[in-house]
C-alpha cells in the first residue's frame, strides 16, 4: 500500500554524517511500535508474576530482538540457499528484508529457557506470557508487511482483494488485485490473541496458552501459504508444499501430543 511513511530533510550540518533525506518505513515503523508495545505487556507480567525487574526484562528483549532478527533472515536465506550461500554478497543486499516469522520463534524459544533457568522462573507460566507478547509483535509486523508489499498474495477475480500501485512496494504483479494475505494473518492471530485472552480465564495448566497458540497458528498458517504469491520463499514440494507449511504440519503433531500428554496429567493430579 504505502512502504514509505513519510520523509524528512535533514539539517545541513549533518548531512556529511546522513543522507540529505530520512525516510520512516511503514514496516520498520509498525515492527518497531509492536515492539514497544510488546515489551510494555511483557515487562509489566513479569515483574507483577516474578518480579524480574526493568533492567533484566530490558535484557530479555534485546537478547529475544536479536534472536528474532537472526533466525527469521537464516531461515530466509535457507529458502533459496543457492542464491544466498552461493553468492554471500546476496545476503547483505537483502539484509533489511525478508524474514521469516518461524526462523525467530524457533531461535526465540531457546533464548527464553536460558533466561528462565537463569532466573528460576516457572518455564510454563513464562511461555504463557511468550505466546500473547508474540502475538502482539506478529499484528504489528503484519501490518508492516501490508504497508510494504511484502508476503502478498496471489492473483485473484474475488470480490475480497487489494490492489498495490507504489512502484516501491514488494507486491507483484502491481496494478493487480491480489490476495490480501497480509490481512488474513493480521485477522488469525488476532483472533487467536483474543482465544488466549478467553482462555486465560479457564485455564485449565501452565503452558496452556503457549500450546494453544502454536497450534492455531501452525494450523492457520498452513491455510493461508495457500494464498500467499510470494514463490520464491521456497517449496519442499516444489509448487505443492511451502517449508512453512512443513514446519506447521510438525508442529501440530508435537504440540498436539504434548497438550495431550499435559491434559491427562492435569486429569490425573
Amino acid at each position: 500500500m504505502h512502504p514509505d511513511l513519510f520523509s524528512f530533510p535533514v539539517p545541513s550540518f549533518l548531512q556529511g554524517f546522513l543522507p540529505s533525506q530520512i525516510t520512516v518505513h511503514t514496516y520498520g515503523f509498525m515492527i518497531a511500535l509492536g515492539a514497544l508495545l510488546a515489551f510494555w505487556f511483557l515487562h509489566s507480567r513479569m515483574k507483577k508474576r516474578f518480579g524480574v525487574s526493568l533492567e533484566e526484562a530490558q535484557n530479555l528483549f534485546i537478547l529475544l530482538v536479536l534472536g528474532g532478527f537472526v533466525g527469521g533472515k537464516l531461515l530466509f536465506y535457507f529458502e533459496n540457499p543457492s542464491y544466498y550461500f552461493g553468492t554471500p554478497s546476496n545476503m547483505m543486499k537483502n539484509l533489511g528484508g525478508g524474514f521469516v516469522f518461524y526462523g525467530s520463534l524457533i531461535f526465540c524459544i531457546p533464548i527464553v529457557i536460558w533466561f528462565i533457568k537463569r532466573h528460576k522462573i516457572p518455564a510454563m507460566q513464562m511461555l504463557d506470557l511468550v505466546a500473547i507478547t508474540t502475538c502482539i509483535v506478529h499484528i504489528f509486523g503484519r501490518m508492516g508487511c501490508f504497508g510494504a508489499g511484502c508476503c502478498h498474495g496471489l492473483v485473484t477475480e474475488g470480490f475480497f482483494s487489494v490492489i498495490f500501485t507504489d512502484p516501491s512496494c514488494l507486491a507483484k504483479p502491481l496494478n493487480t488485485p491480489l490476495h490480501p494475505t497480509q490481512l488474513y494473518s493480521i485477522a488469525l492471530i488476532s483472533s487467536i490473541l483474543i482465544i488466549l485472552l478467553i482462555v486465560k480465564k479457564f485455564q485449565k495448566f501452565d503452558g496452556q496458552l503457549f500450546l494453544v497458540y502454536m497450534l492455531l497458528y501452525a494450523i492457520g498458517r498452513s491455510i493461508i501459504e495457500e494464498f500467499r504469491g510470494d514463490f520464491k520463499r521456497g517449496y519442499v514440494f516444489d509448487g505443492f508444499l511451502s517449508h512453512s507449511q512443513l514446519i506447521s504440519i510438525i508442529l501440530v503433531v508435537v504440540v498436539g501430543v504434548f497438550y495431550a500428554w499435559l491434559w491427562k496429567k492435569k486429569q490425573k493430579n
